[in-house]
């Protein structure tokens, strides 16, 4: 089905419409975050303010992760799989239309998925989709996905995936500015250093959904101006707010503070190009080094959990922390370590730091911990854009940031550890690891999987790229107007869907 092409109206000039024809009590969400996004197409952004603000809401996939973390159907309504589990036909809905008023189809899932795989695009989801060998659209609603072998992942893989209009396929700038999406909320306006809008899409799948009017996201950089602007009643929400945040929002009483153990964490990702870091014995070091505890006490008052690399929250499948040797704070261990990697001492490094208090925050008690190993650690604090594209092109040292997980292991360490994965900024390859990450994508026996996935954490732990630090405790600040948001553990905010807001 061929649908007219899509003109691109700047972004300032949406939604000027809405001054007129809008309901006089329009029920508005107000939410505020730390900084502007770097940008909005799904699939390219990896920064939270990104993320938070159009995936789940303006934006869909296939399928989508339920509260439980299990996977249940999104855009597609059914889908069946061949006996060699090799080809997954969807079933889509008819009568879906994107923002821009196009029909939704088979076409356009071909086409976002082809976007994700594509070379041009450089997509950090593209690991989730390498398996799809190739798709047959058999009518406007039926798509079949082809497989090179089994994929264990794929519909947990799928939910990631969003659905955007086939005739952007190629554009890689379009979607920066303006998202077009098939989700509850459509993009309104963008305003540079103050808010972003979306409003309720009328037209939306579900019937009498969802019941906001508006979502207003605002940019604002002081924690305190957003602690006494949700106390106030200025803003209606504060999504995974900091640890001293949440204490000290702990006694409003305009605020409910909803908590729940967070599938994302913070982390240390080394550079494997740079040496000392290229050596594994340098990397176990750093690691013995760490005194995760202490980072938790002392940068995220205590909310938290040391970190393997996967989250407590996915019980089938980590690893307890205790069974890593390289978690015990040893400075003589890290010294000997040094000494077989013929190191000398003081190692120079520079560390990059994601722009959000915590992580600030959690590098100053890095900085001290790695000082007692021979380190010179120089921090590196650049806004998000920068420090997104110097993550993205591997220029840097050392970094620290919070990376948001996944209910499967394979859509973290594929793309995150696998040579040549859409993630793998550290330069990292291994070829143990490789060839257990291939197992574990096309392995379908739970058990088996588990066997393998205790084995690249065990290694990853303390020889991989990434000294995993902290699960925190995820808290958002819910004011007292709203009812029916739910806080989930991918960080989502897919209940604003069923929430509602008080004039």
């Amino acid at each position: 089905m061929k649908k007219p092409a899509i003109t691109p109206v700047p972004a300032l000039l949406l939604g000027v419409g809405s001054l007129f024809l809008g309901a006089v009590n329009a029920a508005t969400l107000d939410i505020a975050i730390d900084s502007s996004p770097a940008g909005l197409d799904p699939h390219l952004i990896t920064a939270f303010n990104s993320v938070v603000i159009v995936q789940s809401t303006v934006y869909e996939g296939l399928t989508r992760i339920d509260k439980d973390l299990s996977v249940v159907p999104g855009l597609a309504s059914s889908w069946t799989v061949s006996d060699d589990g090799k080809r997954y036909e969807f079933t889509l809905p008819e009568g879906v239309t994107f923002h821009d008023g196009s029909d939704f189809d088979a076409e356009d899932v071909a086409a976002s998925i082809r976007r994700v795989q594509s070379e041009q695009i450089a997509s950090p989801l593209a690991s989730r989709v390498t398996p799809i060998t190739s798709m047959e659209v058999l009518d406007d609603f039926t798509i079949a996905l082809n497989l090179d072998e089994p994929f264990a992942a794929i519909l947990s893989s799928l939910s990631g995936i969003a659905i955007v209009p086939a005739e952007l396929e190629l554009d890689k700038q379009a979607l920066q500015q303006i998202p077009v999406g098939t989700g509850p909320f459509k993009f309104d306006n963008w305003q540079p250093n103050s808010h972003i809008s979306l409003t309720k899409f009328d037209d939306y799948r579900v019937d009498g959904l969802p019941k906001i009017d508006e979502v207003k996201v605002h940019f604002v950089p002081e924690s305190a101006t957003r602690q006494v602007g949700i106390g106030s009643g200025e803003y209606d929400l504060l999504p995974a707010i900091d640890p001293a945040t949440a204490l000290q929002l702990q006694a409003s009483p305009a605020v409910t503070l909803q908590t729940t153990r967070d599938v994302a964490y913070t982390l240390l990702g080394m550079n494997t190009s740079r040496p000392p870091l290229d050596q594994a014995p340098v990397r176990r070091a750093i690691n013995h080094l760490l005194n995760r505890q202490d980072i938790i006490n002392g940068a995220l008052f205590g909310a938290g959990v040391p970190a393997g690399p996967l989250s407590p929250a996915l019980a089938t499948w980590a690893v307890d922390t205790q069974e890593f040797g390289c978690y015990q704070t040893d400075v003589d261990k890290a010294t000997a370590l040094f000494e077989e990697a013929s190191i000398d001492t003081p190692v120079k490094l520079s560390l990059l730091v994601l722009p959000r208090q915590d992580a600030r925050d959690i590098a100053q008690v890095i900085q001290q911990q790695l000082a007692a190993g021979g380190f010179e650690i120089e921090l590196l604090n650049k806004e998000i854009g920068e420090f997104v594209q110097d993550w993205r092109n591997s220029d840097f040292d050392l970094f620290v940031s919070a990376n948001g997980g996944s209910p499967d292991p394979d859509e973290y360490f594929y793309r995150t550890f696998r040579s040549g994965g859409s993630t793998n900024v550290f330069q990292y390859a291994d070829a143990e690891i490789d060839a257990w990450l291939d197992d574990g994508r096309r392995l379908v026996d739970p058990d088996q999987r588990k066997s393998v996935y205790d084995k690249v954490q065990t290694k990853l732990a303390c020889e991989g790229p990434v000294a995993h630090l902290a699960y925190s405790d995820m808290t958002t600040a819910v004011g007292n107007k709203v009812s029916g948001f739910e806080i989930l553990s991918t960080g989502r905010l897919a209940s604003l869907l069923d929430a509602s807001v008080e004039d």
